[in-house]
């Protein structure tokens, strides 16, 4: 398994560890719920250095990157960042991803899982484009600082107030921690005001220290992959493997918001396939909601009456929300709120209730 160069700090601090996309990772350092809640409540550390992380430059790169990328790589402005997803001709997608548009370069940011598949997709697409494509993931830490008190934290380790104004989905290059043009970006996975820090391996561990140090007044704590899990999924926030695989297209996901048809886009690939889907959709994501003590789980079956009419995504206990929740498809017709269907698990019902996704949003308390 591949390590992380933190990986001995989440040892010494206790981090229960374990096998995650080929990587040892930590998923919790104590119980999940509290660590979910400090996040929403204070801000949380997480070590995310086992997310691939690509640089794509050449005189080609743009027009490479929109003809595999599902949103309009051209369109983004300088120093922004959209989401968006490679996906294969039926529509499908291999990942989703973050694309930051620089000056003279687009960075990646991918999935720890996916990162070999991508790698190997890009290069097989790249035949008959001017490009590089820099795979950063084993020479980059990547670190992301998530809550409340995040950029508080930020501004006590960062010289000038350089991203006091960064705004959401921008990126700059800042003095952090004493170390200068290091990238900071300001998006998140939890729902949170939040930001992501890219650096060398060999400024790890002190800028991991530094910033825990500088964030302890704040109540910061180091965070698990288990609860940014539960609280991408409070988020309404997708994950590859369970909202999106390569049976289920970013359509019915509910990401049109990731996907251009623009003209001046051109072909791209997908793009035929999701143009059918878009015209003529079957099935919706949902979330819901059950009162009931068992935590809805991956696979399983959703019914209506008699009928099964979908299947879990997602589950989790929700301590924002103080129930469980979950996220599934339905068919269209029975995709919305309020709407009552059965969770099946091991030939027990447990009733479950249709609601709008996100389950949590900052925004609106």
């Amino acid at each position: 398994m591949k390590e992380t160069p933190l990986h001995d700090l989440h040892q010494s601090a206790g981090a229960k560890m374990v096998e995650f996309g080929g990587w040892h990772m930590p998923v919790q350092y104590g119980p999940i719920l509290e660590e979910v809640r400090c996040v929403r409540e204070r801000a949380g550390l997480f070590d995310l250095g086992h997310m691939g992380r690509l640089s794509v430059r050449g005189a080609d790169a743009v027009r490479y990157l929109d003809r595999i990328a599902t949103n309009h790589v051209g369109r983004i402005p300088q120093g922004s960042i959209r989401y968006t997803l490679f996906c294969r001709e039926d529509g499908n997608p291999i990942d989703d991803l973050l694309a930051y548009r620089g000056e003279d370069e687009v960075y990646l940011v991918v999935n720890a899982s996916n990162t070999d598949a991508v790698l190997a997709w890009m290069e097989e697409q790249r035949a008959g484009f001017e490009v590089e494509i820099d795979d950063r993931t084993p020479r980059e830490t990547m670190v992301a600082l998530q809550g409340p008190a995040a950029l508080d934290v930020m501004n006590t380790v960062t010289e000038g107030g350089e991203v006091e104004g960064l705004g959401y989905y921008k990126f700059t290059f800042a003095t952090i921690c004493g170390r200068p043009d290091t990238r900071v970006s300001r998006t998140g996975y939890t729902g949170e005001n939040g930001f992501e820090i890219y650096f060398p391996n060999e400024e790890a561990e002190s800028i991991w220290s530094a910033l825990l140090e500088a964030g302890a007044g704040a109540g910061v704590r180091p965070i698990g992959l288990a609860a940014r899990d539960t609280l991408r999924l409070e988020a309404g926030m997708p994950l590859y493997g369970h909202e999106i695989d390569e049976h289920h297209n970013p359509i019915e996901a509910d990401l049109g918001f990731a996907i251009s048809f623009a003209e001046e886009k051109g072909d791209w690939i997908g793009r035929e396939a999701l143009d059918r889907v878009r015209k003529d959709p079957r099935r919706k994501l949902v979330g819901f909601t059950t009162a009931g003590k068992r935590v809805p789980r991956q696979g399983y079956d959703l019914f209506r009456g008699d009928q099964a009419v979908g299947e879990v995504c997602s589950g989790a206990v929700s301590p924002t929300l103080d129930t469980n929740i979950g996220t599934g498809y339905v068919p269209i017709d029975l995709a919305g709120p309020g709407t009552a269907l059965e969770m099946d698990i091991r030939g027990k019902r447990q009733a479950v209730e249709l609601c709008q996704l996100p389950f949590y949003s900052r925004t609106r308390k």
